[in-house]
């Protein structure tokens, strides 16, 4: 890269960077697109948080993971057995924070309180169950698409 480029901030790094993500973004939405998933933007979505975070992708990863399966499954539970209110919602991200203290997963609990809003809050017109089942295999996609473009495409490291 020329010296002009690198005063911009155009650096290798940032162009392998960015390379990196567009494509992973891509191939998310492709691929979640193609099984149909009814809200697809999540997987994209879920590879770029993975892929722009600060911290370790695999560790973010499984907090991901493990935040967003505690939450569909709370949350499909709450919807099939109570209506949304603010009470029920309030309980509801409170037992997210609590059975992620007991079960020792420390940052999943964001992204449990996450999936639980979008289960519990937003309108679908299907069953919670089936919303939570496919909020799950959204952001699961996108979470393997992260990662395995973290094996495979390395960044260089910076300089």
């Amino acid at each position: 890269m020329s010296a002009w480029s690198t005063r911009l901030g155009l650096t290798r790094e940032a162009l392998f960077h960015s390379l990196r993500t567009t494509i992973a973004a891509v191939v998310s939405t492709l691929l979640a697109r193609s099984v149909k998933l009814p809200e697809f933007y999540w997987a994209p979505i879920s590879t770029i948080v993975i892929l722009l975070s600060v911290t370790d992708p695999l560790a973010l990863a499984w907090q991901r993971f493990v935040g967003t399966a505690l939450g569909a499954v709370l949350g499909a539970l709450i919807a099939t057995y109570f209506n949304a209110n603010w009470m029920v919602y309030g309980a509801g991200i409170l037992v997210c924070g609590l059975l992620s203290a007991v079960l020792r997963l420390g940052s999943a609990y964001r992204f449990a309180a996450i999936t639980l809003t979008i289960v519990l809050l937003i309108t679908h017109g299907r069953p919670p169950w089936i919303v939570a089942s496919h909020r799950f295999v959204e952001v699961s996609l996108g979470i393997a698409v992260a990662l395995v473009v973290t094996m495979v495409w390395r960044l260089p490291p910076p300089r």
